[in-house]
């Protein structure tokens, strides 16, 4: 688990961000940021869940955990993780919903909202390298740029959303399956790319 001022470090320092842009988003003053990078104060949940709205990561939800230190002098301390919540895949044909039924907790901080899907086939079942299985969860960042190599989450116009490798050949991007019974196809014109697949439950 991460602690809120790690948690508020490594955002600061993936966004570069001074102390006093972070403030900014933060709605608060350039010294009260400063003690929570710090450490010396820690904020209440109710304040760090308002904190994450203001970051615009609504798909987040804090909570407080107390976690005991075996080694060295340090005192138990109080912990924020974050919960993402469950897809389905008919939750991807129109605007994505904020919230659902079930949420899973994990400690990665998200680029922009995040949530989970569960693989339902086995297009990108591969018999070597790289794999997804059917029934894996995979955990999608919406704030990420679609890059060649990365796994996405793709919507064609007119067609729902799938789990493919973006690929480029001769300066076209294509959604590639893992699977190679599966075929690979064109990106058409207004293709969106919802999200960057940034962890897996289990080892690609």
């Amino acid at each position: 688990m991460e602690s809120w001022n790690s948690f508020l470090r490594r955002y600061k320092r993936e966004h570069n961000l001074s102390q006093l842009k972070l403030a900014e988003r933060l709605g608060m003053t350039q010294g009260g940021v400063g003690h929570w990078l710090r450490g010396t104060r820690r904020p209440t949940l109710e304040t760090i869940n308002e904190k994450l709205e203001k970051l615009g990561l609504v798909f987040l939800e804090a909570q407080v955990m107390v976690v005991e230190r075996d080694i060295g002098p340090e005192v138990p301390g109080r912990y924020a993780s974050f919960r993402f919540p469950v897809l389905s895949w008919s939750d991807l044909q129109g605007p994505l919903p904020e919230t659902s039924k079930t949420l899973e907790q994990t400690d990665y901080m998200p680029a922009g909202n995040a949530f989970w899907l569960v693989v339902e086939n086995d297009s990108m079942n591969a018999t070597s390298g790289k794999s997804v299985p059917e029934g894996m969860r995979v955990l999608v960042d919406t704030g990420l740029q679609a890059e060649p190599g990365r796994l996405v989450i793709a919507r064609q116009p007119g067609r729902p959303a799938v789990l493919r490798q973006l690929v480029e050949e001769g300066g076209d991007k294509m959604l590639k399956p893992l699977n190679t019974r599966y075929p690979t196809v064109l990106c058409e014109e207004g293709c969106e790319f919802l999200g960057v697949v940034v962890r897996v439950h289990g080892t690609f």
